[in-house]
C-alpha cells in the first residue's frame, strides 16, 4: 500500500495538519472488517466507506454488528481482520486528535456538575474547541447552563451529550442510537441540531432503530445483517428497489377476498379496519378498485416506505 502523509511513521501531524488531511480523505474507509466474541460472529467482512460531508445511517436488527462497527471506528475495539481508517488515520489517532466526536448509547453524565461547568471541562480537553456560545447555540442549551447534569430529562441529557460530542469541533460525528430516550418533539429538535452541525460541512454516521429517522435524515443508508453489508444507497434508491407503492382505504362493504384480484396488487394487509394494498402499479390498482363494485372510503395512495424495504432486505439477507 502506498504511504501517505497521515500514516507516516516519522512525524506525528499536528492538529491543523491532521484536520487538513481529513478534509482531503474519506471520513471513513473500512474494508474486510471481521470481529468475533468467542463463537459469536459480530462482523464477517464488512466494507464501509463514508465520504466527507455525508450523513449516513447504519441500519440492522439487534445483533447485526452496528455497535461493534462503531466501536471499531472509535478505536474502542480492534478488528480480528480487515483495516479501518478514519480521516486517513488509525481510529485511536483520529479520536485523540479531536477529529472525531461520539455519542454512545450508555454514556452517562457526571453527577453533581452543572451543565456549564461540564461543557467548560470538555472544551478544555481539545486543542481547538468550538466557541462556547456557538456550542451552546447548536445544542440549544442556553436555559440549561445552570442546571445540574444529573437532574435533566432524557431529551435534555441527550442535548448535553450532543454538545460534549461536538465540543472539540470534530469533522466526523458518530452517534449510536442517539434519540432512544427522547419523545417525538425532542427527536425533531435533536435532528434539527444535527442538520445544523452537518450543514457546516461535517460528516455524520449514526446507528438507529427508527427507520423514519434514517429516511428523513440520511443521505445514504447502509443496511447490515449477520455482520455483512446487504444494501447501501440513498433511501429513495433502496425504497425503489425493495419497497413498493401502497393504496390504503377503509373497506365499507364487499368481500375482502376480491382485493387480491385487483390489478397490480402484490399483497393485501388489514390494519385496524384499514386495508393496505401493496401494488406494482397504483394507477391500475385504483382504476380496478373504482370499477370493482366494492364500497370504500378514505382512499390514500403512497410511495414506498423504508420499513417495508428494510423487512424485505432482511428476508433476502438471512
Amino acid at each position: 500500500m502506498a504511504s501517505s502523509r497521515t500514516d507516516s511513521p516519522h512525524v506525528a501531524p499536528g492538529p491543523w495538519t491532521a484536520r487538513q488531511a481529513c478534509e482531503d480523505r474519506p471520513a471513513v474507509w473500512a474494508t474486510g472488517l471481521a470481529r468475533s466474541y468467542g463463537p459469536a460472529v459480530a462482523l464477517a467482512g464488512l466494507d464501509l466507506h463514508v465520504a466527507a460531508g455525508e450523513i449516513v445511517a447504519l441500519l440492522g436488527p439487534n445483533g447485526a454488528g452496528k455497535t461493534t462497527t462503531i466501536g471499531l471506528l472509535l478505536g474502542l475495539l480492534s478488528p480480528d481482520a480487515g483495516q479501518v481508517r478514519v480521516c486517513g488515520r488509525p481510529p485511536s489517532q483520529a479520536v485523540a486528535g479531536g477529529l472525531v466526536g461520539a455519542m454512545l448509547q450508555d454514556a452517562g453524565l457526571m453527577p453533581g456538575v452543572r451543565v456549564g461547568e461540564l461543557l467548560a471541562m470538555v472544551r478544555g480537553l481539545y486543542p481547538r474547541p468550538l466557541p462556547l456560545d456557538e456550542l451552546v447555540g447548536l445544542a440549544d442549551l442556553e436555559s440549561l447552563l445552570g442546571r445540574r447534569a444529573d437532574r435533566l430529562s432524557g431529551g435534555q441529557a441527550q442535548r448535553v451529550r450532543f454538545a460534549a460530542a461536538i465540543a472539540g469541533d470534530p469533522l466526523l460525528l458518530v452517534l449510536d442510537e442517539p434519540t432512544a430516550a427522547m419523545d417525538v418533539q425532542a427527536r425533531r429538535d435533536f435532528w434539527r441540531q444535527i442538520h445544523g452541525f452537518a450543514g457546516q460541512g461535517r460528516t455524520v454516521l449514526f446507528a438507529t432503530h427508527y427507520l423514519h429517522e434514517a429516511d428523513d435524515a440520511a443521505d445514504r443508508v447502509v443496511v447490515i445483517a449477520g455482520g455483512r453489508k446487504i444494501a447501501d444507497g440513498p433511501p429513495a434508491a433502496i425504497k425503489a428497489t425493495f419497497g413498493d407503492q401502497q393504496v390504503r382505504f377503509t373497506l365499507v362493504q364487499g368481500s375482502p377476498a376480491l382485493l387480491a384480484a385487483l390489478d397490480g396488487v402484490r399483497d393485501v394487509e388489514h390494519d385496524h379496519g384499514r386495508v393496505i394494498l401493496h401494488s406494482g402499479d397504483t394507477d391500475a390498482t385504483v382504476r380496478s378498485l373504482v370499477s370493482s363494485g366494492l364500497a370504500w372510503s378514505g382512499l390514500e395512495v403512497g410511495g414506498p416506505d423504508l420499513e417495508t424495504s428494510f423487512l424485505r432486505l432482511l428476508g433476502e439477507g438471512s
